[in-house]
């Protein structure tokens, strides 16, 4: 089979080439060129495509760059600049995957003959006995990508390879130090690529929008203070937001960039009984009734009942839960834990 590996420069990507060479598929690497500004944090740095490069020197195989900047700006950075502007807190890495890393590859993967899009990711893909493609967790747990690529539908399933989705991560490494890959010992990606470490979201931020002062009023309405940026205020904020300390935690509950307030009030104040989920992708057909819920990439799953309506899925908590923060990404699993049903975006 004809594969294209998508190499990001870590080891997990590296592993993933090694083991599709190794069982006789004819591979090539690619790594992706996305981000164009200053980067050193992620995948994205000039010494990622350097590490991806001589890897696949050291397996072999060919490698290419392509260059999807244009796509990253309109699909991932530009909507990141938006959200935040609007009270939103966005999830880029899942945006990037949905329309960079498992659409525009696998169009380019296409228009170049290749059978399957292979990449590093911690996830797997199983088939049940009527041939439906199902979408389950990576066997450690630790390390469970299944989160982030959960838009991916029955045909994107169909020409897509997780490779180490069934392994631990140290044996990822220990696999990886048996041939001495460059990227054996390389530490894993923590934060968004086009964030850097030193100026963090309020310099990249503050670089593209206006920031707004906004009052910070209780429940009551009654002000406490002032922020300096209500742009990059979230829910369930509890640091940066003004206060003197010394008194009762407070939370922000709610934000409102258009009357720049931002309301804060106990923890307490943070349980819902219900959310509702847009922009829905569901990994087979749509799903009503018990599910375990995940609304962070590393979070614990919560029970609820879903409901699906025209365009949009109401959920249900069997206790209450904390809010989750607009623009986050909530993934749905069967009762299992294991296979992954489908997600939308909370409202």
């Amino acid at each position: 089979m004809k594969v294209m590996c998508a190499m990001s420069g870590g080891v997990d990507s590296s592993v993933a080439a090694l083991l599709l060479r190794d069982a006789g598929h004819e591979v090539v690497g690619v790594t992706m060129k996305l981000w164009g500004g200053d980067s050193d944090t992620g995948c994205c740095s000039v010494s990622d495509v350097d590490d991806a490069r001589r890897v696949a020197q050291q397996l072999g195989i060919d490698h290419l760059v392509f260059n999807f900047g244009d796509d990253f700006d309109a699909h991932v950075v530009e909507p990141y600049v938006e959200a935040h502007a609007n009270g939103v807190t966005p999830n880029p890495c899942i945006e990037c995957n949905r329309s960079v890393k498992f659409a525009r590859l696998a169009e380019r993967a296409d228009l170049l003959g290749f059978d399957a899009v292979a990449t590093g990711h911690h996830a797997n893909i199983g088939r049940d006995d009527d041939g439906t493609l199902t979408l389950l967790r990576g066997d450690d747990p630790k390390k469970d990508q299944s989160y982030v690529v959960h838009m991916l539908d029955q045909g994107q399933l169909a020409r897509t390879m997780f490779p180490v989705g069934g392994m631990q991560k140290s044996q990822v490494r220990e696999l990886a130090a048996q041939i001495d890959l460059r990227t054996a010992d390389k530490p894993d990606s923590q934060d968004v690529c086009f964030i850097t470490s030193t100026g963090g979201r309020t310099s990249f931020l503050g670089d593209r929008i206006p920031f707004h002062r906004a009052e910070v009023v209780d429940l009551d309405g009654t002000p406490l203070g002032q922020v300096e940026s209500v742009e990059m205020v979230t829910i369930g904020q509890r640091k940066g937001i003004g206060l003197p300390g010394g008194g009762p935690k407070r939370y922000v509950v709610d934000v409102d960039t258009a009357a720049r307030v931002v309301t804060v009030g106990a923890d307490s104040d943070l349980l819902r009984s219900e959310l509702t989920v847009h922009s829905m992708a569901w990994v087979d057909e749509e799903v009503s009734g018990e599910v375990l819920v995940q609304a962070s990439a590393h979070g614990a799953t919560q029970r609820a009942t879903i409901q699906c309506t025209q365009d949009s899925v109401r959920v249900v908590w069997a206790e209450q839960q904390r809010r989750i923060a607009p623009g986050q990404s909530v993934v749905f699993y069967d009762l299992s834990d294991q296979r992954v049903l489908g997600g939308g975006i909370a409202d």
